[in-house]
């Protein structure tokens, strides 16, 4: 069913809806968030950068880009196409896996976490962000069309973003005042703020865990990827290449 051509269209217009969805979710909690920080007297440019900052936010605009760009290539070209491109590939690799351990980290650990007055997230957003678009990209692994095989050492392709993410969120956080509370750092979660009760040991271990399942959720994709792709040549593009231009800085 996966390679008819009625699925092929059903869900290639799936996944353009999704990334809609995705993007006026986000949209709209950053609408919400600037229009808090100014009712309240907080610093709107310090509030904006610390929106970009989250994770959750960055793997959802990486996702919404990616399942745009597999809808329109789907219409443009691939419909006469044996499997996607490397490129498309590798980034549906990327934003699956970070959209897999957004879901994950987001409902086992920060769901009941109590937010600054003025943070409260807007709930049917909050909701497309940290479950329904990790499910439809869950759900995207398995029944997505056209998948292409990608070699091994993609995994480190997917890899490469949240280790970047991780450096440039322990190099600012002590940088950033934080608008809420005016303490002299801001950390976009609580277990990688190391002025917490557990102190860096605490944050090393969280740091550790996360990095391994990162590590395992993208060696799972690139092999349910390999069980159920197509391996073919690909001449336009090489896997490194195709990594640095798959998910957004």
């Amino acid at each position: 069913m996966m390679r008819s051509s009625a699925w092929m269209r059903i869900w290639s217009v799936a996944r353009a809806v999704m990334s809609g969805v995705i993007l006026a979710a986000i949209i709209a909690q950053l609408t919400k968030s600037i229009s808090t920080a100014i009712e309240l007297g907080r610093d709107v440019g310090t509030t904006f950068a610390n929106f970009f900052s989250f994770f959750t936010i960055l793997s959802n605009l990486s996702a919404a880009i990616v399942l745009l760009w597999a809808a329109v290539w789907y219409w443009t070209r691939g419909r006469r196409a044996d499997a996607e491109p490397t490129a498309l590939a590798v980034g549906l690799a990327c934003v699956t896996t970070y959209m897999i351990i957004t879901g994950v980290v987001y409902n086992t650990l920060l769901r009941n976490i109590e937010l600054p007055q003025g943070s409260q997230p807007i709930p049917w957003s909050n909701e497309v962000l940290h479950l329904i678009a990790p499910l439809f990209l869950l759900a995207d692994l398995f029944v997505g069309p056209l998948r292409r095989a990608l070699p091994w050492r993609a995994v480190w392709a997917v890899v490469a973003f949240p280790m970047i993410w991780v450096v440039y969120t322990m190099i600012r956080g002590p940088l950033t005042t934080n608008p809420a509370s005016g303490d002299p750092f801001w950390y976009p979660y609580p277990f990688l703020n190391p002025n917490g009760a557990g102190g860096w040991p605490s944050v090393i271990v969280y740091m550790i865990g996360i990095a391994l399942a990162i590590v395992g959720v993208g060696a799972l994709v690139v092999w349910w990827g390999r069980r159920v792709g197509r391996r073919m040549p690909e001449p336009e593009a090489s896997v490194e290449a195709a990594g640095s231009s798959a998910v957004v800085p």
